[in-house]
């Protein structure tokens, strides 16, 4: 799950102090300590591998936070599971990378067709996945 598919700002998350104490100060820690669960006030592109959240969190202090430091809540407060379909989606490519076949081309107007070029090309690199 991407932050950005269900989260919007105002929405409440908690956050997971034990994978994000490292490089926060003591009166963050100590906010968080006192109340996990921050508000989202702002996005932003963290490292160029993802988007972060700015949160508002119970002292009035706002810090933020990788995208994997937190849980999203629903209304009621309990977390919002995440689903990781990455896995699924790369799984399903390589299995029909792998049914595709290439059969040898012979006819000029064969090697020619852009179509098979591309199955050819495809073929060729399917190992490289």
């Amino acid at each position: 799950m991407s932050i950005l598919d269900k989260a919007k700002i105002g929405n409440s998350v908690q956050v997971n102090l034990e994978l994000s104490k490292d490089r926060l100060t003591k009166e963050i820690i100590d906010a968080i300590n006192i109340s996990s669960v921050g508000k989202i006030c702002d996005f932003r592109i963290t490292d160029g591998k993802g988007i972060g959240v700015v949160l508002q969190l119970s002292n009035g202090k706002e810090q933020w936070f990788f995208e994997d430091e937190i849980n999203l809540l629903d209304e009621n407060g309990n977390v919002i599971k995440k689903t990781n379909d990455t896995k699924d989606s790369k799984i399903l490519i390589t299995s029909i990378l792998r049914r595709l076949n290439y059969e040898n081309k012979n006819k000029v107007g064969e090697l020619l067709n852009p179509i098979n070029f591309f199955l050819w090309l495809v073929v060729s690199f399917k190992d490289i996945f």
